[in-house]
């Protein structure tokens, strides 16, 4: 397939070399627009108060590769519009950097915002996210996004996975259809980990900012939220917590429809 990858994490990002790397191996034409730098819970923001600077560069993926100084939104829709010679059969978005599961988490997902920007388009699009714990975070924070050995090993088979089955999806969605596909890989993720249908968890994610301190100023202090999902049917974020590949169908026609 003729695909565009994104990401909100930016282009440095091994999470997105790594799913490059075999897109490309399982002979897709691959191009990819991605941030400058990360851009993480940001939704669907556009950079609308100032202009965004796109360049190509050379960043040895073996594909024709922009930089764009922008949001992931911002990516797909100068990509699409006026970077690629020929339009993209799908977008894909990811791989993200930590879950995105719930409807905590969804709306304000760069990633998943990526997927979306491609169904705005007419186009098939899926996002890929990868559970990683509080210390492999930190890990990656204080290394410049180098993964510990672990983390390298479950990412380049989520990668796999993820090569095998985006394009497998997109191809299964009609064009204009307003659905995107939102992918959760667990960790460990294993070259037999199932993937399971689910539907968003419903998150309640209240007090995300601290008190005020003497500056003047809140800051954000993360935090997993509630769970308040019924026992059935399974949920994205009981999926990825068993150990499955979490596979969520995002309708956004359904929004559309009267209560």
């Amino acid at each position: 397939m003729r695909l565009l990858l994104t990401n909100d994490d930016g282009i440095e990002s091994v999470f997105l070399r790594e799913l490059a790397r075999e897109l490309i191996a399982e002979g897709h034409d691959l191009s990819i627009a991605a941030p400058r730098s990360e851009q993480s819970w940001i939704g669907a923001a556009k950079s609308r108060n100032r202009g965004v600077h796109s360049a190509k560069v050379d960043r040895g993926l073996g594909c024709p590769t922009w930089i764009v100084d922008g949001t992931p939104s911002d990516c797909v829709n100068i990509a699409v519009e006026h970077l690629l010679p020929v339009p993209p059969e799908g977008v894909i978005s990811g791989i993200n950097v930590g879950l995105n599961t719930s409807l905590g988490f969804l709306i304000a997902s760069g990633t998943v915002a990526g997927a979306w920007e491609g169904a705005l388009h007419g186009l098939p699009s899926i996002a890929f996210s990868q559970e990683v714990t509080y210390e492999m975070y930190e890990h990656l924070k204080t290394e410049g996004g180098r993964p510990d050995e672990a983390l390298l090993a479950t990412l380049r088979i989520s990668a796999r996975h993820a090569a095998c089955l985006g394009p497998k999806l997109l191809a299964s969605t009609p064009p204009c259809s307003f659905i995107i596909h939102n992918v959760n890989f667990p960790f460990p993720c294993k070259p037999d980990s199932t993937v399971r249908r689910t539907i968003p968890a419903r998150m309640m994610v209240p007090g995300l900012f601290s008190r005020q301190s003497e500056d003047g100023t809140h800051r954000l202090v993360y935090k997993m939220g509630v769970d308040v999902s019924p026992p059935e049917p399974l949920t994205d974020s009981a999926a990825v917590a068993a150990g499955f590949i979490s596979h969520s169908v995002l309708d956004y026609t359904k929004l559309g429809t009267l209560a």
